[in-house]
Order: C-alpha cells, then sequence, then structure tokens
C-alpha cells in the first residue's frame, strides 16, 4: 500500500478486518483496493486501526475491537505490538469496556493485566461504550435492554 493516501489505507485495513470477521462493519469497498495479504496478522491489522496518523474514524477502532474479541487472538503479541506502535491507551479503553459487558471476552482480561498505563486518551477521544455492542430496546416484559458485546465472527479454519 505504499504511495497511497492515509485514508485509502485505513480502508483497505477496514476491508481486510471485514474479511476476517469484523462483520458488523460489512459494508461496500472500492474494487481498486488490494486484496488482503495473509501474511499480516490479525493483531498486526487492528493494532494498525487503532493507530492514531489515520484521519479519525471511530469505525477503524471499533472494527478492531470486534476482530480482536476472539480465543484466537494472540494477546501478549497484542500486548507487545500495541506498546510497540504505541496504542496502548485505546486497547486498554476496550478492554476496560470489555470488562463491564463481557468479562471473560478473550483477550481483554490479559491486556487489562499487562499493557502499561501511564498514558491515556481524553475521554471524549474514543468511541463511547455503545459503540461496541449490539443493543436491543427495553423487552415488551419489561426487562432491560438486551446489551452484546461485539464479537469476531470466527470463519471454520
Amino acid at each position: 500500500m505504499s504511495g497511497c493516501s492515509e485514508d485509502r489505507v485505513g480502508d483497505w485495513l477496514l476491508k481486510c478486518a471485514v474479511q476476517r470477521g469484523a462483520s458488523h462493519y460489512e459494508r461496500d469497498f472500492s474494487d481498486d483496493l488490494p486484496p488482503d495479504k495473509p501474511d499480516l496478522s490479525d493483531e498486526e491489522i487492528a493494532v494498525a486501526l487503532c493507530l492514531g496518523r489515520h484521519p479519525y474514524n471511530s469505525v477503524f477502532i471499533r472494527a478492531a475491537a470486534q476482530l480482536l474479541s476472539s480465543p484466537r487472538t494472540d494477546a501478549p503479541r497484542l500486548a507487545r505490538l500495541a506498546v510497540m506502535e504505541r496504542v496502548a491507551p485505546v486497547l486498554i479503553h476496550i478492554a476496560t469496556l470489555a470488562a463491564r459487558f463481557a468479562p471473560e471476552a478473550h483477550p481483554w482480561p490479559y491486556l487489562l493485566l499487562h499493557l502499561p498505563r501511564r498514558l491515556s486518551c481524553p475521554r471524549d477521544a474514543l468511541p463511547h461504550w455503545s459503540r461496541f455492542v449490539s443493543q436491543t430496546g427495553v423487552t415488551p416484559f419489561a426487562g432491560g435492554p438486551d446489551i452484546t458485546w461485539l464479537r469476531r465472527r470466527e470463519s471454520a479454519k
């Protein structure tokens, strides 16, 4: 993707994430975007989506969260990449929200324990918790809303 504008790189990364299971963000992508590169790991795609160098697009961060919400995510590798690429505050934000709505969802508990908390993002700089979940309204039986953490659609590999 050398020579491409940052928004084109972001679109390509989003396309890769959707093809790999971030199905909530499925859409029509431009036909001239290159195909996925299988030699890039899911962790690399997700961390790249969280980089601040892209024009701000909360969909990138949300798609990264869904792609990573999988037992196939290599949590130690993800933590190393997050520190190297300086996106630990973004992943801590996601992990903190996951702890509230899906405390068992991998890899978020691992990241909360292993990522440094030296830096943080301003509260309004990252997507609101409601953007990482699927939720219904109040049920007709006077129950509360059904809130479900968006997890990766797993392919049969």
